[in-house]
């Protein structure tokens, strides 16, 4: 059987971490930064950066509507705080010029834990996965609302925080508010993995 092969959004953000977590699994990947790279991917990671940044690039470059359309048509994807973000439908705290992908029906509000200074780690129970996850938090967003269909796979323990949702799945979609790239800990990328693998076998 083919391995599946990912595509990592390279617009801007952390893009190199997301590849020595799919070097360490064994992926086959690629960066995506023309509409052209979406061509023969099986999966899609976007990273966490600037969300409204991205947005403009993908704006510029030509991608915003062809990754709509890929999205709407089912490729799995994984996004990671800005990835998020831009994975919403709806996001608060936002410049009015930004654009969403729409391929989540949650609402997002952009630097919710706070600035970079309030950044922080933490464990956290995570739907489908047995020990706890590690999980950074810099400047993360938090999902407010989620849509009929919208699976809450992780909440925040305890803290000021305690309860906010950071993690959610809907169908091929799933996000994290959290980095699982930076911790060493490969499990959360093979959730995403198997998502891609079914998704693929059922072509």
């Amino acid at each position: 059987m083919t391995k599946p092969h990912i595509g990592i959004l390279a617009v801007q953000g952390g893009v190199r971490e997301h590849e020595h977590t799919l070097d360490q699994l064994g992926v086959v990947h690629r960066q995506v930064r023309r509409a052209e790279h979406l061509k023969g991917i099986d999966g899609l990671i976007l990273p966490g950066g600037e969300s409204t940044t991205m947005s403009r690039l993908l704006v510029l470059g030509g991608l915003l509507s062809p990754l709509r359309e890929v999205l709407a048509g089912g490729m799995p994807a994984y996004g990671t705080c800005a990835g998020m973000i831009l994975l919403a439908n709806e996001v608060l705290d936002t410049r009015e010029d930004a654009e969403q992908l729409n391929a989540l029906d949650i609402t997002v509000r952009r630097n919710a834990f706070g600035r970079q200074v309030d950044s922080f780690e933490s464990e956290l129970d995570f739907s489908g996965i047995e020990a706890p996850v590690p999980a950074v938090f810099i400047r993360a967003p938090w999902v407010e609302r989620v849509g009929e269909g919208v699976q809450k796979l992780a909440t925040v323990r305890s803290g000021p925080a305690a309860g906010a949702v950071v993690a959610v799945r809907q169908g091929n979609v799933l996000a994290t508010s959290f980095h699982p790239e930076v911790t060493g800990d490969t499990r959360v990328h093979r959730y995403f993995m198997s998502m891609v693998q079914k998704s693929t076998a059922r072509l």
